[in-house]
């Protein structure tokens, strides 16, 4: 699990430009279909040992946060702007990749050259710049052309007691996983829609749900936990080491009631380890597949995961497994409900 985890978190594709990442799902999974629509969402049907009363997908999304490129100033410095939720405070002395292969770091003004109030405060976006050691303007923009993208330059890399560190885990976890279960030999027939442009607001999942017509959507995600120093009770929000997260309510979606109990009650029947958040915050696909054209019962099924969006994502691999083994067992449970 872990070579082909980073295999697909090393793979860049923020929103809007995930044929890379596209292109590797589908070269590594045994599907009985599978198109790619419009949008770029990658869609596959997997044949099962049986066919299903209800219409099942399953969905994670194949995008992760980036930066694009905006303006190249006369001494080749760049500004952008980001792709996705970014925290200004995760860029800083950050080594970048960009789509051309040039590598960047970004900064802002030196300290000693700032106010005391500026001092005081993490810098907006627009107030950073990317340095590819370029001399002109003209020089940047051969290397970094307005509208491409930048990528977080990030080691993988297994620490402590199962921990894993990457950028992209979010959401590559939940597309392995997937893939696990296209190339297994799963007991019902179900879709499996691989979608674009999550981290810009849901965009692909709505093509995707449109387009496959579920009765029931398993939405296979990492979700923000808060587990770290200084956080306590309620804000950790969801704990590594604690098993699967499914959500009952988000800032996106109000979940299906039966399918958060039936996930609840199918995880703790199988020794499965779960959790549900204790905070409502956050948000996935889930937001456009459960409002697809009549609606579809929605349930998120999340690995927990820290320092999301930023390159150095944190999960533990007993909970990816938990991940796995609660969608293997919801595509039986939810066959026939």
């Amino acid at each position: 699990m872990n070579e082909m985890l980073m295999k697909l978190c090393e793979i860049n594709g923020a929103s809007g430009d995930e044929s890379k990442i596209r292109d590797f799902i589908r070269k590594n999974i045994t599907a009985d279909d599978a198109f790619t629509d419009n949008l770029g969402n990658l869609i596959v049907f997997k044949k099962g040992k049986k066919t299903p009363k209800n219409k099942i997908m399953f969905a994670a999304h194949m995008d992760e946060v980036g930066l694009m490129i905006t303006y190249a100033d006369s001494d080749g410095f760049l500004r952008f702007g980001a792709v996705g939720g970014i925290n200004p405070e995760v860029l800083l002395g950050r080594g970048f990749k960009l789509e051309s292969g040039a590598y960047a770091v970004c900064a802002t003004k030196a300290i000693h050259q700032q106010s005391s109030d500026e001092r005081k405060r993490i810098p907006e976006i627009g107030e950073l710049y990317l340095d590819i050691g370029a001399s002109s303007r003209e020089e940047a923009e051969q290397k970094a052309p307005l509208g491409s993208y930048a990528y977080f330059d990030a080691d993988f890399f297994e620490f402590g007691d199962g921990f894993l560190k990457g950028k992209a885990i979010d959401d590559r976890a939940g597309c392995l996983i997937m893939m696990n279960m296209i190339n297994g030999q799963p007991e019902y027939d179900a879709w499996y829609a691989f979608t674009v442009q999550e981290e810009i607001g849901t965009r692909g999942a709505a093509a995707a749900a449109f387009t496959v017509v579920p009765d029931i959507a398993f939405v296979l995600e990492t979700t923000t936990a808060c587990d770290i120093a200084r956080v306590s009770g309620d804000k950790k929000v969801c704990e590594l080491g604690k098993g699967a997260v499914v959500s009952y309510m988000d800032n996106g979606t109000l979940y299906d009631r039966g399918l958060y109990s039936l996930a609840m009650k199918t995880a703790n029947e199988n020794n499965i380890p779960v959790q549900t958040k204790t905070l409502i915050a956050g948000g996935n696909d889930s937001r456009a597949i459960h409002v697809s054209r009549s609606g579809v019962r929605t349930c998120a099924i999340s690995v927990p995961c820290r320092y999301l969006h930023s390159p150095s994502c944190v999960i533990k691999t007993s909970d990816f497994d938990a991940v796995s083994a609660l969608a293997e067992k919801m595509l039986s449970a939810a066959a026939d409900i």
